[in-house]
């Protein structure tokens, strides 16, 4: 068990450094690219990107490990895709009507928005050293991003922000659902649903460039940063769930600044220094957090990605079988006490 959520974490701070990487390389990309094409050359990246990994898959015909999105999958599919179309759009008009200093402060709402919905909406189990925790490295975002209190204030700007948190939020929550499917078959989803979707927006915003190379570069950011990335994320929600993952992943824009002060020479400033002190204590309380109760799983019947090494895939098979596989299962009605995260094996009331 800790050896798997140990796994778990490393993939969820990798997909974080994926993407911590991608503002600084976007931004000097920037100069021949439009925002909102951006934004969905990056999916489409990630989409196009994927799709190249399932062909290659398939071409090597090997057992398939992974389950395949079904139709009982689409509602969340549907509003993972809307969400991260919806969630951009709300930002940039939020950008538009409040300053960036202030529209970065509220950003490090999506944080608290994704716990909290997880929480009230998901019933995932929350404790108190994972909130100390939530509490602490939303605190070194705030840091982070603060420039003047002054610059801050509350407006329909803000508002539209705080829209694209809880879109954000919500995303979150709905691949956290999708987690035991192909991460691969999610991501290439995700990544031509809101790639199509941030294009149309773009063209219809007169965005466009020409500028072949940096296209292709935007492409190639989009698959590493955003298809790896969201892959590496998906499998940290699988034994996380959405409040964890989410919480270890805010250490993205903490790679994002030691990039920018490496490419652009930018100072080492105080209040960085202050964040990650404070960032590292949130981590620690984060990974020192053990729930251990009495929990009774019902009897359910799905399909995922598992093996038989753990106490919850007891079932049988007629042939002798040791690693991963995937199939269509039951886990008959138990009750037992271990250590565990909200994955979804234990998505049971508190």
């Amino acid at each position: 068990m800790m050896r798997s959520k140990t796994t778990a974490i490393f993939m969820a701070i990798l997909a974080a450094a994926l993407y911590g990487i991608s503002a600084p390389v976007s931004k000097l990309l920037l100069v021949e690219i439009p925002p909102t094409l951006m934004a969905s050359l990056l999916y489409l990246g990630a989409g196009f990107g994927m799709l190249a990994m399932n062909i290659l898959r398939g071409f090597r015909k090997k057992e398939l490990i992974e389950a395949k999105i079904t139709s009982k999958e689409m509602p969340y599919i549907i509003g993972m895709v809307i969400l991260d179309i919806v969630a951009p759009v709300c930002l940039m008009i939020g950008l538009n009507m409040t300053t960036a200093a202030n529209a970065s402060l509220l950003n490090n709402f999506e944080i608290v928005a994704t716990s909290l919905i997880a929480l009230f909406i998901f019933k995932e189990a929350i404790g108190r050293r994972m909130w100390i925790a939530i509490s602490l490295i939303t605190l070194s975002s705030i840091i982070l991003s603060f420039e003047d209190l002054s610059s801050f204030s509350f407006s329909m700007g803000s508002i539209f922000v705080i829209l694209a948190c809880l879109c954000w939020g919500f995303e979150n929550n709905c691949t956290r659902m999708l987690s035991l499917k192909d991460p691969l078959q999610i991501v290439a989803v995700k990544g031509f649903g809101s790639g199509v979707g941030s294009l149309i927006i773009a063209l219809l915003l007169k965005q466009y460039s020409t500028n072949f190379l940096y296209l292709s570069i935007a492409l190639l950011l989009g698959f590493v940063t955003y298809g790896l990335g969201i892959c590496f994320y998906i499998n940290a929600q699988r034994e996380l769930g959405a409040a964890r993952t989410s919480a270890y992943y805010a250490v993205a824009p903490f790679i994002g600044v030691l990039l920018s002060i490496i490419i652009f020479g930018q100072q080492i400033t105080t209040s960085f220094i202050m964040a990650l002190i404070i960032m590292i204590a949130g981590a620690y309380f984060a990974a020192v957090e053990h729930h251990r109760h009495s929990h009774v799983h019902e009897e359910r019947t799905h399909e995922h990605r598992h093996n038989h090494s753990d106490s919850h895939h007891t079932h049988g098979h007629d042939y002798k079988i040791d690693h991963e596989h995937s199939h269509i299962h039951t886990h008959e009605k138990t009750e037992h006490i271990h250590i565990h995260t909200p994955d979804m094996h234990h998505a049971h009331s508190h």
